[in-house]
């Protein structure tokens, strides 16, 4: 269907890190990578899909995020031990390295580099869902996720995805799609 669309703009889609991109594209999707680039990236990432995208172009950029300290405050979300476990748990085991970003992060990130914000889709809920019909979907399979890889790693996975659906449940983390056009 993407192939025979009718539209005149190219019809390739390049699965690559965003540092091999030196040809011009006419839009950029980014789908969970930003929250893994690391804080120190964040400008060289505008800088280049700002390089690479038209005077027209447009990037969506959908990525984990955590709330800001106003956001928590507002919340009334309490700090858990249970919470502060399980966090020590995704860092050390699942994303190392990882650093979720707030969403101003992204925002003042992207103005810097030229990018004007058009529209932030929150998809929480949603995404709770996703991660709750993997969880079931992994555990429809148990036997043969176990077979191929262990029993500690089907738990590690298990505790991850259904942990993680209580977090996006509960609001300490939500899933943000940003449009960003170049200003």
């Amino acid at each position: 269907a993407f192939a025979a669309s009718d539209n005149p703009r190219s019809k390739r889609v390049l699965l690559r890190g965003w540092e091999q991109f030196d040809e011009p594209v006419d839009r950029i999707v980014s789908i969970g990578a930003f929250e893994h680039f690391g804080r120190d990236r964040y400008d060289d990432f505008f800088k280049k899909a700002y390089q690479v995208l038209p005077d027209d172009g447009v990037m969506m950029l959908h990525t984990i995020i955590k709330p800001t300290d106003e956001e928590f405050a507002a919340s009334g979300l309490p700090l858990t031990m249970k919470l502060l476990k399980f966090s020590k748990f995704i860092m050390d085991e699942i994303f190392p390295g990882g650093d979720l970003p707030k969403p101003t992060d992204v925002e003042e990130h992207a103005a810097n580099a030229g990018f004007e914000l058009k529209r932030a889709q929150r998809l929480r809920p949603h995404y709770a869902r996703t991660l709750e019909i993997w969880a079931a979907a992994l555990e429809a399979r148990k036997d043969e996720a176990i077979a191929i890889q262990s029993q500690e790693v089907y738990d590690r996975y298990m505790k991850y995805l259904t942990g993680c659906a209580e977090l996006f449940r509960d609001g300490y983390t939500d899933v943000c799609q940003f449009t960003l056009t170049k200003s």
